[in-house]
């Protein structure tokens, strides 16, 4: 795949691994298939890896002599990408529900926004709460705090307090993960 960039010339995309002739060491240890593993000189390698109408793939190239495989190149590329999807689809993905009050939040509305945040905990989700200061509620500090303290009390069954109450700007935050028996 080519890329253009600004300036209308064509550019490829640079290899990963070094292969063939791109290969500069002068002693390489050597595996692969129908190989015996070794140190051999780079010319041999070479010369083995085109009797068997292979590529030499430097696999490891910090180690003393680097590694190289006697491989198809575009098969030993594909398995790697395919093992990076592997990696990548196997990776969990950390999904966070914001939830957000003001410093004079009422009962009710402090009840409504509890039952969210047991949902989201109960489904995996970390739960971030806000108190938000607009204009001059920013004096009212401590009601933050409160607020803040009273919603992660009343989610302790449901999630661990990861964050402690902490003002940044006009919003003071804390995060909440999933209790780990709670989570699925």
């Amino acid at each position: 795949m080519a890329l253009r960039p600004p300036s209308g010339r064509l550019r490829v995309p640079e290899e990963p691994y070094k292969i063939n002739e791109r290969i500069t060491a002068k002693e390489v240890r050597l595996v692969g298939e129908n190989i015996e593993p070794g140190i051999v000189d780079i010319n041999t390698a070479r010369a083995l890896a085109k009797a068997q109408s292979l590529d030499l793939v430097e696999i490891a190239p910090t180690a003393v002599p680097p590694v190289c495989k006697v491989v198809d190149y575009s098969k030993f590329k594909y398995e790697q990408k395919k093992k990076q999807k592997e990696i990548k689809a196997k990776a969990q993905k950390v999904v966070i529900k914001e939830i957000r009050f003001g410093p004079n939040t009422d009962d009710h509305d402090f009840d409504f926004k509890l039952k969210h945040a047991i949902n989201f905990l109960k489904e995996g989700s970390k739960v971030k709460a806000y108190v938000h200061f607009v204009g001059r509620t920013i004096v009212f500090k401590e009601r933050g705090v409160n607020l803040l303290n009273k919603f992660s009390e009343a989610l302790s069954d449901y999630g661990k307090l990861e964050m402690e109450p902490k003002l940044e700007g006009k919003r003071m935050t804390i995060i909440l993960a999933p209790a780990p028996s709670k989570a699925k």
